[in-house]
């Protein structure tokens, strides 16, 4: 019955309390260019999220196979795995290329499993998506991580960054400068971490849906029953 498995939002559940340790974020990034303005971006992120007490850690893509062509015992794999899953919350900085993100992007998001047993290991985590476009501003690449971030269940937070003519927003030593832009990369490191404090800890209630306690409960039901004859 459905009355069964239709809980009552529980108050305590959502405001538990907050872990002490800090904030565990992982960047990645969809360029192999020696000079990649995206690298450039997320290593200013990389600055920003350690400053506001972050604990960050960048995935390098090179090596990285493409989705189905190597194993998933493969080094660069179990890298990128093994850091998604330590992670609270990621971000997801791509190139804009023929108006979408690139492929380095998405092969990245793709050898992260949308499950492992019966858990879903992007599942509650907070993401932040950016991207750097060579001319005008444009929000393709933005717009179509969002879309793989509500996919994988992620909590993708509301502020996003998109760097117009990326060429001209960067220094010499590969710092970004002072500009609108970099306020709005302020911003979206601000909120990240936010939206990470606020959520880690209530994650698994967050994401606890009526449709899965009512299939499990249906499955255990199931099992009991067989054990029985």
């Amino acid at each position: 019955m459905q009355g069964d498995h239709l809980h009552s939002t529980d108050l305590d559940a959502l405001r538990p309390a907050f872990s002490t340790h800090r904030p565990r974020i992982l960047i990645l990034y969809g360029s192999l260019r020696e000079i990649s303005y995206s690298r450039l971006l997320a290593f200013e992120a990389r600055r920003l999220l350690e400053r506001l007490g972050c604990e960050v850690r960048m995935f390098d893509p090179r090596g990285l196979p493409l989705p189905d062509e190597a194993p998933v015992s493969h080094p660069k794999v179990q890298e990128l795995r093994d850091l998604s899953q330590w992670s609270e919350g990621q971000v997801w900085v791509s190139p804009e290329r023929h108006g979408a993100m690139t492929g380095i992007m998405k092969s990245q998001i793709d050898w992260i499993p949308l499950s492992v047993g019966s858990v879903r290991p992007t599942q509650g985590k907070t993401l932040a998506v950016m991207q750097v476009s060579g001319g005008s501003q444009s929000f393709n690449a933005v717009n179509q991580m969002r879309i793989l971030g509500r996919w994988m269940r992620m909590v993708t937070i509301p502020n996003q960054s998109s760097v117009a003519k990326a060429y001209q927003e960067f220094d010499a030593d590969g710092r970004m400068k002072p500009s609108s832009y970099y306020d709005r990369v302020v911003d979206v490191c601000e909120e990240l971490v936010k939206f990470t404090v606020l959520t880690r800890d209530a994650s698994a209630y967050l994401t606890d849906r009526y449709s899965e306690r009512k299939e499990q409960a249906a499955e255990l039901e199931k099992r009991v029953s067989l054990r029985s004859i």
